[in-house]
Formats: structure tokens, C-alpha cells, sequence
């Protein structure tokens, strides 16, 4: 009996899990015109384990602030194909069908293990152009980021790097 009902709640979650929508995320992939590489703040591109990339979505409906982290975080390849991730099937929690807004997002891995960290740790963070695209669900084929562009990460400025700025223009202010 013990066997039987885990056997059903594991047939339940993994009928769930093929029931949402699904997407490729990536930022190569020549069949479909996807070249998208991503650089650090001095035009290098990103390699291994200093650096994460993580897929986020939103209704396209839905505001602007509600883009959501989805899938794991993933390094960057290093050697010749540093400036990529390797592409991975991201489920989304919306139904297959649904129209979303897709961007890649990316940062320092000293920063932290999320975006969010890093930007507030102010460390190197940048974020792609939003792609539109249709979830599938399985065992349709995932859709590409197609129109995914090259970004580059921007240092976050720092507290007193803005202080600064506002203590020159001040001085310049009273000159005049």
C-alpha cells in the first residue's frame, strides 16, 4: 500500500512537470540565428565559474517589474566558446501556449548565487534585450530565444562614487 501511494504522488508531480510550458535558453545556436555573446564591462567575454546566467520571465501582459527568476543559474563555457552558456530546457510554471517575455540575465559569481545579490553587493550585473516567444509544452519542441541580442555587464556605481558626482556638481553649481 506505502508503494502504491508513492508511486501515485510521483505520477501526480511528474505529470505536472510535463504540463508546463517549456523554452530553450541560450544564447547560441546557429540553426536558429542565435548569437548572442555576453561580455564583461571591458568587452571580454564572460568563461567559467566567476560568472552566472539565469533565465527570467514574464507575462507579456504583466508589468514591467514582475520578470521572475526561472531554471538554475548556469556558468559560462570557457576557451572558444566563452561568452555562451550551454543551452538547457527551462520550465516556466506557465501553460504551454502562453505568450512570455524572456530575458537572460547575468553577473559576477562573486557577487552571489543570484542576481538580486549581486546587485546589491554592486557587482557586475547585466541584463538582454526581452524576447517574446510561445512556451510548449512537452513533448512539443521548446522554443529558441530567437532575437536574443549581445550584452555587456555594467559595474553597479557605488555609494560614494555617487556622492562624489553630487559633491562636484555642487562645487560647480556655486561657482557659476
Amino acid at each position: 500500500m506505502k508503494k502504491l501511494i508513492i508511486a501515485a504522488t510521483l505520477g501526480v508531480f511528474a505529470v505536472g512537470a510535463l504540463a508546463q510550458g517549456q523554452f530553450q535558453f541560450g544564447n547560441r545556436n546557429p540553426l536558429a540565428g542565435i548569437d548572442a555573446k555576453v561580455l564583461d564591462n571591458f568587452g571580454a567575454p564572460l568563461a567559467g565559474a566567476a560568472y552566472w546566467a539565469q533565465a527570467y520571465v514574464k507575462l507579456t501582459t504583466a508589468a514591467e517589474s514582475s520578470y521572475a527568476p526561472v531554471g538554475t543559474a548556469l556558468n559560462f563555457r570557457t576557451g572558444a566558446a566563452a561568452g555562451y552558456i550551454v543551452t538547457t530546457t527551462v520550465g516556466t510554471g506557465f501553460a504551454g501556449g502562453t505568450q512570455v517575455n524572456v530575458q537572460m540575465r547575468a553577473w559576477e559569481a562573486s557577487g552571489g548565487t543570484s542576481f538580486e545579490a549581486a546587485l546589491a553587493s554592486g557587482k557586475l550585473y547585466g541584463v538582454s534585450n526581452p524576447v517574446t516567444l510561445t512556451v510548449q509544452e512537452a513533448p512539443a519542441t521548446p522554443q529558441d530565444m530567437v532575437g536574443l541580442q549581445g550584452f555587456a555587464l555594467i559595474p553597479e556605481p557605488s555609494t560614494f562614487a555617487l556622492g562624489l558626482l553630487g559633491a562636484a556638481a555642487f562645487f560647480l553649481r556655486r561657482r557659476s
